[in-house]
């Protein structure tokens, strides 16, 4: 891993989900969404699971037979009996595992392709894995208002929000990970708020803040934070006086290889 580029800053994001843990629930809107989508897709494939792993938040469903595991980079977000561990370095044997679900989780790693890689060894031959990370078009209300706020106030712009894994690219990765019949859909959860701020006290909430390598160690001036908040309403405000926020969930489901007949 010392070659990949270190886009996000890892130690910061687990503070940032240790200190969102214990109010978490009060922010779990699109985590909540996110684990009842997974749970029907589970659902509706006819196979059972009896090791299991959950990684992120959001509540594992109840499937009988099937054991599970709970995992996240933060012991604050573990239930009793998990593991503490990142996604791009995976402490768990090879063919170990049945199902693999990831929540919310994939789109702040660096290292993507060699976490899906590591996830895909850990499943026995053909068992399933399935994750959920936010996509290319989240936010993009939110960064275009930064983006013209600091071009006029600060002369230019600093990373505010996170890239994100297009759609188009994801069957790509799973592919190049080892995994059979890859497919990545798209989900939009459009939220709506009286206020942007509003969004930002829901980011913090959710642990989902600025965790970019690059990003600027200054805090936002008022001045261009006022001028963003200006911006996103006179761009994106609806009629009632509300403005969108849009949250693409990112879907991602492969196999682990079958094994080869003898």
């Amino acid at each position: 891993m010392d070659d990949v580029p270190q886009i996000f800053d890892a130690r910061l994001r687990r503070l940032r989900r240790a200190r969102a843990a214990p109010g978490f629930d009060a922010f779990a809107f699109v985590a909540d969404a996110v684990s009842a989508e997974l749970a029907d897709r589970i659902g509706a494939t006819p196979r059972r699971f009896p090791r299991a792993l959950w990684y992120g938040a959001g509540e594992t469903p109840t499937i009988e037979g099937t054991t599970w595991l709970h995992g996240d980079a933060t012991q604050n977000f573990v239930r009793q009996g998990g593991v503490v561990f990142e996604e791009e370095r995976l402490p768990i044997g090879e063919r170990v595992l049945d199902l693999y679900v990831s929540v919310l989780t994939l789109h702040a790693v660096n290292d993507l392709p060699g976490a899906l890689t590591q996830i895909r060894r850990s499943l026995k031959p053909d068992s399933l894995f399935l994750a959920a990370l936010f996509g290319g078009q989240t936010l993009h209300e939110l960064r275009a208002a930064l983006a013209e706020a600091e071009i006029e106030i600060d002369g230019g712009l600093s990373p505010r929000v996170s890239p994100f894994v297009d759609v188009r690219d994801a069957g790509a990765l799973l592919q190049r990970a080892g995994f059979g019949q890859p497919v990545a859909d798209i989900d939009v959860l459009p939220v709506r708020y009286d206020h942007p701020l509003k969004l930002f006290a829901d980011l913090r909430g959710m642990g989902e803040t600025n965790v970019l390598s690059q990003r600027r160690r200054t805090f936002l001036k008022r001045r261009t934070l006022a001028r963003a908040v200006e911006t996103y309403f006179d761009k994106f405000q609806d009629s009632d006086g509300r403005v969108p926020a849009t949250f693409e969930i990112l879907y991602l489901t492969g196999w682990a290889p079958a094994k080869k007949p003898t």
